[in-house]
């Protein structure tokens, strides 16, 4: 039981600095596309990070993967490396980052059904109760952003959701055989001869001519959001399961809000920081209750 229970405490640990990585993912992308096209933002820090990738599978000397693991790297693939950064890219050209990562909220809960459903795991009734109190407060929040109404952006923020929920949970349970580094290194090379052809075009079609900030933030998320994060992420998601350690990214939209406010000077006020210890007091909550797996 002891050994259960280091191996969860790692993978939450492991999974938290993988959030905090990916915190700043909303702020710098915002960073990156208000000068730069927000498709070619998305799709070029996959070739950067693809480019990464190949090297570090050949410094590795990475086995190629089987017919089974291609066609979990290739879900993994549309999920994380095209679908969640195009869609959250277009939404930062319309919406503040702050009001983003609230939305983005959600996403632990929509993790969590992904692994129930896709991979029987066995969430207990308090766990989903906790999963459901956490996104209600998020989504509660988002609303209050706006006055009690969703921005248009939020539609593709929902579906970025959608898209990093079933790349999460496909590449944390790939990442049990394979090890984090190579699930995303795999998901991103396999991806290249889409991604770089569009990349160029794309490119070539809005220019690439931008001030050292917006290269910044494309720098943050070609190298820390696409590639770095996930070492941790994958690892953390494999040792504790998709569930429990899906849970800990109820943490992010606050992260978020905190980053946003020191890079891009976005508000932060006292309710924002009530409601982040509300959603903090939740996941302590959830993190005691039982999965099976």
């Amino acid at each position: 039981m002891s050994a259960v229970i280091t191996q969860e405490s790692r993978g939450m640990w492991l999974g938290t600095i993988g959030v905090a990585i990916f915190s700043l993912t909303l702020p710098f992308t915002r960073m990156a596309v208000a000068e730069l096209n927000p498709v070619l933002v998305a799709l070029g820090r996959a070739v950067v990070a693809a480019l990464c990738s190949a090297v570090l599978l050949w410094w590795m000397g990475a086995p190629r993967p089987t017919a089974t693991q291609m066609r979990a790297l290739l879900i993994t693939s549309l999920g994380v490396v095209i679908g969640f950064p195009v869609f959250s890219s277009i939404a930062m050209r319309y919406v503040p980052a702050s009001h983003g990562a609230i939305v983005l909220g959600i996403l632990p809960l929509a993790t969590a059904l992904v692994g129930a459903l896709r991979f029987k795991e066995k969430p207990s009734p308090g766990f989903w109760i906790t999963a459901l109190i956490g996104s209600a407060i998020v989504v509660s929040f988002a609303l209050w952003q706006g006055g009690g109404e969703l921005h248009a952006a939020d539609l593709a923020l929902f579906v970025a959701v959608i898209a990093a929920a079933l790349g999460y949970a496909e590449g944390g349970r790939l990442s049990q055989t394979m090890g984090g580094q190579q699930v995303i290194s795999w998901a991103l090379v396999l991806s290249m001869p889409v991604l770089l052809p569009v990349t160029v075009w794309l490119g070539w079609r809005y220019g690439i001519t931008a001030s050292p900030k917006a290269w910044i933030g494309f720098g943050y998320v070609s190298l820390f959001s696409m590639f770095i994060g996930f070492f941790f992420w994958y690892k953390g998601l494999a040792l504790g399961g998709i569930a429990r350690v899906g849970q800990v990214q109820l943490l992010q939209p606050f992260l978020t809000l905190i980053g946003a406010a020191l890079i891009l000077g976005e508000a932060l006020d006292a309710r924002n920081i009530l409601f982040a210890l509300a959603v903090i007091a939740v996941v302590a909550v959830g993190r005691r209750t039982t999965i099976r797996r």
